[in-house]
């Protein structure tokens, strides 16, 4: 009976502990159960590989925001850089005549530079990124409108559609992109030194500089990686939509950061996985998917999105505090 009851008590343990760490799975999973029931389209095949490749441009951009949030900052410039790299490509390729093959290299190059202009002004004014990047988002924005004027920038060569049209092994192009960024960025995260700076700096910036680590150039590198992430998915949403427009991109930090948030990266930095990432990034694509297929107005959809952000926030807040007393009750002990 003692045995039985040992055997109930550590289930019952693990359990609890599987369900903390495991939340946006519930919630995912809550989810898909629910909508099943509200629409008989949803579960379907084709329904979930439109779901996801809506979800991947998102997700791609995502793990970017993700380097940068774990050690502690935030980059909300990067629906802006995707207005600006998207449009300079078309450009590129349209009014420059610059074939893909050396465009595509080109916009990364230039993604990358517009991540590392936020990170250095980050180090050199010593301003939070929250205030940084605001306002780097509407200078990037507005050269994005600039070089654009007012155009819609038509006639790609064929073989540019592929990158957002195209399949491999019938899978979505960009779904298979958001799945190599994933794999590796966890990779980076979770087994490499260069990982491991990354969540010290977030943990404890001060001990981290006590440690070695030069944060100046960490948080100039991580502002790089989310710029040059950025740049991909401008490539692939301008050859999905296959037309240079400013309105491509903007409000991607929003979803970005929601899923963050809902996948348990911390809003203060030291947590977060690529697992949870793209759990919350599901998240958000379910919900999106689900008010389409229900025919939610646009706006009662904002106000969802806006509310799931507040929820997010807070429930991270509450994680913080939780555990912060736990360590507490821990030395009192």
């Amino acid at each position: 009976m003692k045995n039985q009851s040992a055997f109930l008590s550590r289930l019952g343990s693990g359990i609890g502990s599987f369900t903390k760490k495991n939340v946006p799975l519930m919630i995912l999973i809550f989810l898909m159960i629910l909508f099943s029931f509200m629409s008989e389209n949803f579960l379907t095949s084709r329904n979930i590989i439109t779901l996801i490749r809506q979800v991947s441009f998102t997700g791609i951009s995502a793990v970017g925001l993700m380097f940068v949030m774990i050690s502690g900052g935030i980059d909300l410039s990067i629906g802006s850089q995707i207005v600006f790299t998207n449009v300079l490509l078309a450009i590129m390729m349209v009014d420059w005549k610059i074939p893909p093959g050396l465009a595509i290299p080109l916009i990364l190059v230039v993604g990358t530079g517009l991540g590392t202009i936020n990170g250095f002004l980050c180090i050199k004014l010593k301003i939070h990124p929250l205030i940084i990047t605001l306002g780097t988002s509407a200078i990037f924005k507005g050269f994005g409108y600039i070089i654009n004027r007012s155009r819609n920038i038509m006639g790609f060569p064929d073989s540019f559609r592929w990158f957002g049209q195209g399949y491999i092994w019938g899978i979505p192009v960009p779904i298979i992109v958001m799945v190599v960024v994933a794999l590796i960025g966890s990779f980076i995260l979770t087994r490499t030194y260069f990982g491991r700076k990354i969540f010290a700096l977030g943990g404890n910036e001060e001990a981290a500089r006590l440690a070695g680590v030069n944060v100046n150039k960490m948080k100039v590198y991580l502002f790089m990686i989310c710029g040059f992430i950025s740049a991909i998915t401008a490539v692939l949403l301008l050859s999905r939509v296959f037309a240079g427009q400013t309105i491509t991109g903007q409000g991607t930090e929003f979803d970005c950061l929601t899923a963050a948030l809902l996948g348990g990266v911390s809003f203060k930095g030291g947590e977060g996985t690529v697992f949870g990432l793209i759990t919350g990034i599901i998240i958000i694509g379910v919900l999106n998917n689900a008010m389409q297929l229900a025919s939610f107005p646009d706006f009662s959809q904002t106000v969802v999105k806006g509310s799931v952000l507040l929820i997010a926030v807070a429930f991270d807040v509450y994680q913080k505090n939780r555990k912060a007393k736990e360590t507490v009750a821990k030395v009192a002990a």
